[in-house]
């Protein structure tokens, strides 16, 4: 019954989560309400597990899920349930691309869809941040950090991922 019911929740994720893998982010943060699989607390280490690994977030974090819920093969589960909408709507879409591209009405459904998309990742963020930020130290810190990447867009991310490591260990955080 567990893995019927990872299929279907995570089904419905990649099937609502237009635009990427942070956009997963409040339809787990429900599953954390609905279902005893996994914390709040354990939403945040997933997603800084999943920034840091390779892959795509969407899948490392259903991945995660799946496997926090019920193993190895709850794991395969949540992720097939997440890819396979898209695999699915890739293929349909697919074949009226081509067909379709200089419709108008094709080319406003698509226009339309970002300001969803958009709000959805911008709620992510804000969830991130309540998850991440839980007393001054922390807003500080995130405050930091925030305007050194801005200042120097060059660096690559694992220096900052590193940084963020050794802060964490340095101020017992």
């Amino acid at each position: 019954m567990i893995y019927l019911l990872l299929f279907v929740e995570f089904f419905k994720i990649g099937l609502l989560a237009i635009g990427g893998g942070l956009v997963t982010i409040p339809f787990l943060m429900e599953l954390t309400d609905k279902y005893d699989w996994f914390t709040r607390s354990q939403l945040a280490d997933m997603i800084a597990v999943s920034e840091s690994t390779p892959g795509p977030i969407g899948v490392n974090m259903a991945t995660y899920a799946g496997f926090n819920a019920s193993g190895f093969l709850g794991g395969i589960v949540a992720t097939f349930g997440l890819l396979l909408p898209s695999l699915i709507i890739i293929i349909l879409i697919s074949q009226f691309v081509m067909k379709y591209q200089s419709c108008m009405t094709f080319q406003n459904i698509l226009f339309g869809i970002r300001p969803a998309v958009l709000a959805l990742i911008l709620y992510a963020g804000y969830i991130l941040a309540e998850l991440a930020v839980k007393d001054i130290k922390g807003g500080i810190i995130c405050a930091v950090l925030f305007l050194i990447i801005h200042r120097f867009k060059n660096v690559h991310p694992i220096f900052y991922i590193l940084g963020g490591a050794v802060l964490g260990i340095v101020l017992k955080l």
